[in-house]
């Protein structure tokens, strides 16, 4: 990923150096990745600990702005082919992998309208826009940063809004389209890179070649993770439960995905994308166990935080370079003054924000006709709920991978024009954006119609009274199965363990109750019960590290007794015990 150099990577290195050259920038190499890996720790100690609230990958921008000082002097240099394949296909798998699929089909339409259409106007209006700001950027650059702008970052959206405080229609919609426009936005900034290397551009081919490369993409995706589900059910069967190597077979899903793709010049971005969404259909329940699960959830989680995080940390330790050079760039085109940089930040910004209002207004307006043309029930506009979309297009990770992308030089070896102008724009308006969303959305939020109950809360409450009933008849049903020819010892020990097992689900049972009373001792039993077990895990984990401390014990048993306990206290913690 990074190259020392003097251009823009820490410690320029002798020539003379000898053998010792590599062994020296390979260690800088892995310093630089221990670096930014704690920063990112970092970012999320010191967004916790900040008495001024603001989204996460602003600290993490000024984070690595502040890294790039001279006091530290970390510098990083990209290969932008490499950023583009270790950055992309994981966020973008995860990110498939994780959304609501019941929600995003159903909603099919708008996120659509959203991720495609909004694209395209994006891409020729901010396009068209930018080239008539800043003449030095030709219009394929333009629309190659039109194209790198239109991808949005739900995470962000919610981080900003605060967990389910947006109406869960609105949520599942801008993580629809963040998904979909993710890789429409960067496959459009793919075609607009090649026709400003190639000066060709037909809009009848890019059609054409778009549909064949999108869908290619789509099915090599589906394909490869139906693959490594299979090899992965394969390895279950031949090997036992072993949760690392299935965890290590899902990490190679995405790259995999993305490179068997681009090897066929198919869409790899659509492909790791594909690859995500049909993992949740490919991995059944038995495929793996619970410890895979659990481990699988923790790795991902840690990687998308790291990914997410290193993303923003590098935008801003490229921030003082490139203001430079973007400067550079507008001087030699035109002697801009730097402070017209930042006034382009934001006349673009609010550009977006005004284009996408307008594309938001237009649609609902065509929704709202069609359906008094169908006779179908409507309900009236709402200007809120309008100007919440609008301001919800906040620009984040895929924006900042996209535009490292940027080849560094033109076919002919020349280079790349503005590239650092377009980086800098890029960077202005992913902190813009962020800032301008963190100010007024939530002056527009409580503005927007709630529902009485949270529909997913109401469907997770009955699917809950479900589970408890049906495990209550499960086990019923395997007491009188194991009743039969039990001695009368053994009959009465069976009756004491599945009474005391019945208790808990018909417990659970009547958490779930509509009745207020039976609800409301439920729920003060299993608080009680939590309290008592959470006390007793403490408990056994104090045991613990005396036993170890005093040599009682070695490290091996230590570990496994302490894992137990944690998945005890996992259990105990999980909403199924917790909740209400």
């Amino acid at each position: 990923m990074t190259q020392p150099g003097d251009d823009g990577a820490a410690g320029q290195l002798d020539p003379a150096a000898g053998r010792g050259q590599p062994t020296l920038i390979a260690m800088q190499i892995v310093f630089t990745v221990l670096v930014l890996i704690l920063a990112v720790a970092l970012s999320g100690v010191v967004t916790r600990v900040s008495p001024v609230k603001l989204p996460l990958p602003i600290f993490q921008i000024a984070l690595g702005a502040v890294l790039a000082l001279p006091l530290f002097g970390l510098h990083v240099r990209f290969d932008p082919d490499v950023f583009l394949l270790l950055f992309i296909p994981p966020l973008l798998f995860a990110d498939g992998w994780r959304i609501p699929k019941r929600e995003f089909f159903r909603l099919g339409r708008p996120i659509l309208a959203l991720a495609l259409g909004l694209v395209l106007f994006t891409v020729v209006g901010v396009g068209y826009f930018i080239h008539w700001l800043i003449p030095p950027i030709s219009l394929p650059l333009a629309f190659a940063l039109g194209a790198v702008l239109s991808p949005t970052d739900a995470l962000a959206v919610s981080a900003i809004a605060g967990k389910g405080k947006l109406p869960p229609k609105l949520q599942h919609l801008l993580e629809g389209e963040a998904l979909m426009n993710d890789a429409s936005g960067l496959v459009a900034f793919k075609f607009a890179i090649a026709a400003a290397l190639t000066g060709v551009f037909s809009i009848w081919d890019a059609s054409f070649s778009f549909f064949v490369i999108a869908i290619g993409g789509l099915m090599v995706g589906a394909a490869t993770a139906w693959g490594f589900s299979y090899a992965r059910r394969q390895v279950l069967r031949w090997s036992g439960d072993e949760p690392a190597i299935q965890v290590a077979l899902l990490l190679l899903t995405p790259f995999a995905a993305y490179l068997f793709a681009e090897h066929f010049e198919l869409s790899g971005i659509l492909s790791a994308v594909a690859a995500g969404i049909t993992m949740t259909y490919t991995d059944s329940a038995d495929n793996s166990s619970s410890a895979t699960r659990l481990q699988t959830n923790s790795v991902w989680a840690m990687l998308e935080f790291i990914f997410n995080g290193m993303t923003f940390i590098l935008l801003g330790l490229q921030l003082p370079s490139v203001i430079d050079l973007a400067h550079a760039d507008a001087v030699a085109a035109g002697n801009v003054p730097v402070g017209y940089l930042f006034g382009y930040v934001v006349a673009i910004t609010l550009t977006l924000i005004v284009l996408r209002f307008f594309w938001v207004w237009v649609t609902q307006h065509l929704r709202f006709f069609r359906r008094i043309v169908l006779g179908s029930a409507y309900r009236p506009i709402n200007l809120w709920l309008v100007l919440a979309t609008a301001l919800a297009g906040v620009r984040g990770s895929i924006t900042m991978a996209g535009v490292m992308a940027v080849p560094l030089v033109m076919n002919d070896g020349t280079p790349f024009p503005a590239r650092d102008l377009m980086i800098f724009l890029a960077t202005g308006v992913i902190l813009t954006s962020l800032v301008i969303a963190s100010i007024f959305l939530p002056m527009v939020l409580p503005k927007l119609p709630q529902p009485a109950e949270n529909l997913q809360e109401k469907e997770e409450r009955r699917a809950r009274l479900l589970l408890a009933k049906s495990a209550v008849a499960a086990v019923e049903q395997a007491h009188d199965q194991m009743l039969h020819g039990l001695s009368e010892a053994d009959a009465q020990l069976l009756e004491e363990v599945s009474g005391s097992l019945l208790s808990v689900y018909r417990a659970r049972v009547d958490a779930e109750s509509e009745l207020a009373d039976t609800n409301l001792r439920a729920n003060r039993h299993r608080q009680f019960e939590r309290e008592l077990r959470l006390a007793a895990v403490t408990a056994e984990r104090n045991e613990i590290y005396r036993l170890r401390e005093t040599f009682q014990i070695n490290d091996e048993t230590f570990r496994a007794l302490l894992r137990d306990l944690d998945l005890a206290e996992n259990w105990v913690m999980s909403p199924l015990v917790s909740k209400h």
